[in-house]
Parts: C-alpha cells; structure tokens; sequence
C-alpha cells in the first residue's frame, strides 16, 4: 500500500520548524530528509526514522524497533499518537540529522 500525499504533507507539516526538512517521493513511498541526510522513511503511511544512539536516548520508552520494507535496515517507528507532537517530532528529526552519517559520496560516471 502506497502511503498518500496527504500523510507526508502532514508529517512535513509538523516539522515545519527543522530547517531545510523536504521529502521524495521514491517507488510510491518517501524519503525525508534534513541537512541534505536522509533521516526517515514514510512507508505504508508509518513514520520509520533512522536509528542513532542519540535518537534512541531521545525516544526512551516509545522506541520500537520495525522495517519500513522487506530487507530494509531497522528503524525507529514512531508511533501515530507522536507524530501529533510538533515539537516532540521536530527535536528527534533535529537529533537525527545531526548524528546520523553523512551520505557517502557518488561515484563519478565514466
């Protein structure tokens, strides 16, 4: 199931205090992403941030642990009742793009 338009506009909605926070859309699913990183998925209408120490500390008890596709890496999925949280949601999105890796660079074509 592909997530809708309106689900992203919403979670990019709530984040509208992140600076430079935008999402893609990719195989009928997104990508967001913040200081040029990606820090989360929205698949099948779920949040799924990307996992950091730092992001994990921040979550505490509401850290589950799920995939956001079949082979995917694990990522935190954040649950619907927080995605509600402006500020609470902007501030593990900031944390995230702060301490996730930097993406590696592009091979250049031959």
């Amino acid at each position: 199931m592909a997530t809708k338009q309106s689900t992203v506009d919403y979670i990019l909605d709530q984040l509208g205090s992140v600076d430079s926070v935008s999402a893609r859309k990719m195989f009928g699913e997104y990508a967001l992403y913040a200081e040029g990183k990606v820090v989360a998925l929205v698949c099948d209408g779920r949040l799924f941030v990307k996992i950091t120490d730092e992001g994990k500390k921040f979550v505490g008890k509401h850290y589950e642990e799920g995939e956001a596709y079949s082979g995917a890496k694990p990522s935190m999925l954040i649950d619907e009742d927080l995605l509600d949280d402006r500020e609470w949601l902007a501030e593990l999105i900031e944390i995230t793009a702060k301490y996730a890796p930097a993406p590696k660079p592009k091979k250049k074509k031959r």
